[in-house]
């Protein structure tokens, strides 16, 4: 596979595998098998939509705000560090994992979490891939920029 704008080659077609195999899960589970949803008798509903509304709301905000950066302002040839770029390095995967982390929450569907493990890693895999293309095009500019932004959470893990 040929490598496009700087995204990783099977990026877009793992992310909508992941997607359908996690939805298919999350669905059999949660709402006909309930094999895994101990969890849910004993965390009351209303906190887990509380944690899947804040979830939601705060992917809404990184997708809109990183896709805005990234696809509709005029931007040259330079690190893109502002709106949610100024928080996270990657806010339109950050969206993605949090809509994840969202709906598994507020099923307490185990074996939806133990997937969203699985995603997590293949998104910081994709990630770093494409940080190190970003380290080549943009050098001693990208390391600044991973040296003050969190690759996932704001502050943490800087420049790794």
């Amino acid at each position: 596979m040929k490598e496009k704008n700087g995204e990783h080659p099977s990026g877009d077609a793992g992310q909508l595998i992941l997607l359908a195999l996690f939805l298919i899960l999350w669905i059999v589970d949660s709402f006909f098998l309930r094999t895994s949803t101990l969890l849910s008798d004993d965390i009351p509903l209303y906190i887990r939509l509380v944690f899947l509304g804040l979830t939601l709301v705060t992917a809404a905000y990184l997708s809109t705000s990183g896709h805005d950066k990234i696809c509709c302002e005029h931007r040259g040839p330079k690190v893109v560090s502002a709106g949610a770029f100024r928080y996270v390095r990657h806010p339109l995967y950050l969206a993605c994992l949090l809509f994840y982390l969202g709906l598994a929450v507020s099923t307490a569907s185990i074996f939806s979490l133990a997937f969203f493990v699985v995603i997590f890693f293949f998104y910081n895999y994709i990630a770093s891939y494409e940080e190190r293309l970003l380290d080549e095009k943009f050098g001693e500019e990208y390391k600044k920029y991973k040296r003050r932004t969190g690759k996932w959470v704001p502050g943490i893990c800087k420049g790794s």
